[in-house]
């Protein structure tokens, strides 16, 4: 519970320095920035993996390029669901996905909280 708390703060930093960058995002306030987080945690949790399953063969042929856009479409997603969070268009919430994706894993290696690290080192 203490990680998953920790991982929504990273997110919630990642999506408030991909707002600050991008013209074409526009988020309410800080606490929204935690909002977008949490609700973008449970849309991948649920709402991805029956994405992947139904996009298969087009993901398949695209080399897995097609996930960027499984991506952008739920960052849609998330922007249809929240008052406080808005992407002016598909190319903006592909372009926040990335920035999200890259400042995730930054974030997530100067607080060493990424899940590949292990638990007992030597």
């Amino acid at each position: 519970m203490k990680k998953w708390a920790l991982q929504l703060l990273v997110s919630a930093l990642s999506v408030l320095i991909a707002a600050e960058i991008l013209k074409g995002v526009h988020l309410g306030n800080t606490l929204s920035a935690l909002l977008v987080a949490l609700v973008l945690s449970f849309l991948n949790t649920f709402l991805k993996p029956i994405l992947l399953i139904l996009t298969i063969p087009v993901t398949l042929f695209t080399f897995g390029l097609f996930l960027l856009v499984i991506n952008a479409v739920i960052i849609l997603v998330a922007d249809n669901l929240l008052a406080a969070f808005s992407v002016d268009n598909f190319w903006w919430a592909l372009l926040f996905s990335l920035v999200v994706s890259f400042a995730n894993s930054i974030l997530n290696a100067m607080l060493g909280t990424s899940d590949n690290k292990k638990e007992n080192e030597d």
